[in-house]
């Protein structure tokens, strides 16, 4: 039987666990190239007015996510358990890799 998911009442209780999910160098290189690539097509799809680009943005950026996710990090993406928060992780993490705060 699966384990229930823990709720998370903040983000800022949950962010340490999204990173403990990322503990793969190669798992949060490839969130950082997913969720750059979505950003460039969100951009493009504004700036195009083509919002077909929004959906490429989602598909790329989870496809990169997910294959680090079950390739390198070997565990499932916590997108499936909390969607919302997960997607947040995903940009504060990438702010980090670009601050300097996280080791790329």
């Amino acid at each position: 039987m699966a384990k229930p998911a823990k709720r998370y009442s903040r983000f800022a209780e949950f962010y340490p666990f999204y990173l403990s999910e990322h503990a793969n160098r190669s798992c949060r290189r490839l969130h950082f190239v997913g969720t750059t690539l979505g950003l460039v097509f969100v951009l493009h799809a504004f700036s195009t007015l083509n919002f077909w680009w929004l959906l490429a943005a989602l598909v790329c950026g989870y496809a990169f996510a997910w294959v680090g996710h079950f390739v390198f990090e070997k565990n499932r993406p916590a997108t499936f358990k909390h969607p919302f928060y997960s997607f947040a992780g995903d940009w504060v993490m990438w702010k980090d890799h670009l601050v300097g705060k996280i080791k790329f």
